[in-house]
């Protein structure tokens, strides 16, 4: 849990991390990332990085086997860890606040970066820690449209890829389409301003005919960038007096899926239902969807050309931080070409 994360945070030194980032690469290879390989990483004596996997076993930040071999993976708290030590050193945030939210697949935490100035106040943003993968990977890949036809993938990539794409399709949006604005990205998180308002599922609008119209125009925005939210409902949408903004993309599809037009009737059809039980408004459904698409002319080759596939934008990001992890290798006097 985050929480337990936390307490330890402090405690971690930079060999740790350099430990955890270590085990986090060999997970690529290694089911178990083997001891020998860990000590590329450590920049330690054997006898030293035995101690501190040993440390880190009783924090619960390492779980380790001696069968076939000795080798140790990480989990969610370790994985969390690591995160969080990037965005400090970024300065994207200087402290945890509280915890907004915990579902199946995700973990939300208000965070706050210190100002510039001493007269200042901190500003609040959303920390989002993706949890794909934690309970089941085969239902996970069955339900995901971003893992279809994969035939191998971990929890790490499972959770990496869910934010990594979240965080790049809100890049892609905002500020012409009614989001929270994008700040940073990490690992399985993201991170970004505050959604303005409350969530309309728990809100009792003075003028709900408004806000319908609002959201479906904000579809409409949506779809002529190419994009259905394809999870969209009134669990996901935060109102205010300003407007409303949409969260939670991570499921999103683009207009050349063969079910784009399903996706889209369903998450229109999510609305309507909400607007017509709490508030009896009632509204044609095909037509609003003729709307939609009669306003929009989308080139789906250009779309194609303009998403290109998230594995291989993943896999190129990940590539990259195994060529920093080498060069700080090299800066602790390990040659890796004649270990490797």
């Amino acid at each position: 849990m985050i929480d337990d994360t936390l307490k330890i945070f402090k405690e971690l030194t930079k060999k740790d991390f350099r430990i955890l980032a270590g085990i986090e690469l060999g997970m690529r290879d290694f089911e178990w990332v083997p001891v020998s390989e860990i000590q590329r990483f450590a920049c330690m004596s054997l006898d030293k990085l035995n101690y501190r996997l040993e440390w880190l076993r009783r924090k619960k930040m390492v779980i380790g086997t001696l069968d076939p071999y000795e080798g140790y993976k990480i989990y969610f708290e370790a994985y969390d860890a690591l995160a969080l030590h990037t965005y400090v050193a970024r300065k994207t945030f200087s402290a945890i606040g509280v915890e907004i939210g915990v579902g199946k697949e995700s973990v939300v935490m208000e965070v706050l970066k210190e100002p510039e100035m001493a007269v200042a106040d901190p500003e609040v943003f959303i920390l989002k820690l993706h949890r794909e993968g934690r309970t089941s990977f085969k239902q996970v890949k069955r339900t995901r449209e971003h893992l279809a036809g994969k035939e191998h993938f971990s929890w790490i990539y499972a959770a990496r890829l869910a934010a990594n794409r979240e965080f790049n399709i809100m890049q892609k949006l905002w500020p012409d389409v009614s989001i929270p604005k994008p700040i940073d990205q990490n690992r399985h998180t993201l991170v970004m301003e505050v959604a303005q308002g409350s969530e309309l599922f728990k809100t009792k609008l003075l003028d709900p005919d408004w806000f319908l119209d609002e959201i479906l125009r904000q579809i409409k925005l949506v779809y002529g960038k190419g994009i259905i939210h394809n999870d969209l409902s009134e669990y996901n949408i935060f109102v205010s007096e300003d407007g409303i903004q949409i969260i939670d993309w991570p499921q999103y599809v683009t207009l050349a899926h063969p079910h784009a037009d399903e996706l889209l009737r369903r998450d229109v059809e999510n609305v309507l239902n909400h607007f017509s039980k709490k508030y009896k408004i009632r509204r044609d459904i095909d037509e609003i969807i003729r709307e939609i698409k009669t306003e929009n002319s989308i080139d789906l080759e250009k779309l194609k050309k303009e998403f290109p596939d998230d594995e291989v934008r993943l896999n190129a990001e990940m590539d990259r931080e195994i060529e920093s992890a080498v060069n700080e290798l090299e800066d602790c006097g390990i040659d890796f070409e004649r270990e490797n």
